[in-house]
């Protein structure tokens, strides 16, 4: 159902879309959540995903991707466009196995040694996961590395994640996928250093206006919120110039100053040149 509602919104909002060539210059865009896996390889080349990038107005990405090669491949096209962080995935298996086993903590560590990272994920975590060798050591990796844990995690994981390290920065993903506003609010109040990106997310306008409630959640704290799109499937990428229109047609019900720090200069922020 949520996908069935998301197309729709897509599909509506690409009547917005300007004509093939031209850029969408309303509102620039830090897209805080986009994978450029091996299945997107066949499909489009870095070159490709480059002119969607320009088609969506998308200034910079945070990129992460299964294998690592693919955000490789995008930041030796555009490294002032692409922010990489190391996703810990070789394959897409290692998704619901990761935290366990040291053979990827053994591939984060080697990965990192390229010193172009700015944070560790995007990767599945949950409540009960959090207690191995393997994430602490991921966990103590970014802050000896000052990265960002960029984790698509329930509110318990999140929860855990600071407890192994208070001062830990981490960018929630799709803040919490199923968490409502309320609960997003009073996380950013317990954590100063936890940010949430809202890909994936369409219930903040899902007709078209602005929810109140989270627009409170977005006056409260400006800073703390950020967009995101998740290229996690190939279709994603001819559905991205879309869904940021629709993003900008809700940005644009808020106060300017707030929709800028949203839509991109919160990431600026955190992320840096």
């Amino acid at each position: 159902m949520r996908r069935r509602r998301l197309k729709v919104l897509i599909l509506l909002a690409a009547l917005l879309v300007p004509a093939p060539g031209r850029t969408q210059a309303e509102l620039p865009i830090f897209d805080t959540h986009i994978h450029y896996s091996q299945p997107d390889w066949g499909t489009y080349t870095p070159a490709d995903i480059v002119k969607i990038l320009d088609r969506a107005g998308v200034r910079r990405a945070l990129v992460s991707s299964t294998p690592d090669d693919g955000t490789l491949k995008l930041y030796d096209k555009a490294r002032a466009r692409i922010a990489p962080e190391l996703r810990p995935y070789r394959t897409h298996g290692d998704m619901q196995s990761w935290y366990r086993d040291p053979a990827v903590l053994a591939y984060v560590e080697d990965r990192l040694k390229r010193g172009i990272y700015k944070g560790i994920g995007e990767f599945h975590l949950f409540g009960g996961q959090t207690s191995t060798p393997v994430v602490r050591r991921i966990v103590e990796l970014a802050a000896e590395k000052k990265l960002i844990l960029h984790a698509h995690s329930d509110e318990a994981a999140v929860e855990e994640l600071f407890q192994l390290n208070p001062a830990a920065k981490i960018l929630w993903a799709h803040a919490g996928m199923t968490s409502g506003p309320e609960a997003i609010g009073r996380m950013l109040d317990r954590h100063p250093t936890l940010w949430a990106e809202l890909a994936f997310r369409t219930d903040m306008a899902s007709g078209g206006k602005l929810e109140p409630a989270w627009r409170a959640l977005f006056l409260r704290h400006p800073d703390r919120v950020m967009v995101g799109t998740d290229t996690w499937t190939t279709s994603r990428w001819a559905e991205l110039p879309g869904y940021l229109a629709w993003t900008r047609a809700w940005l644009a019900q808020l106060p300017p100053e707030v929709a800028e720090k949203i839509a991109f200069r919160n990431a600026e922020r955190l992320f840096g040149p």
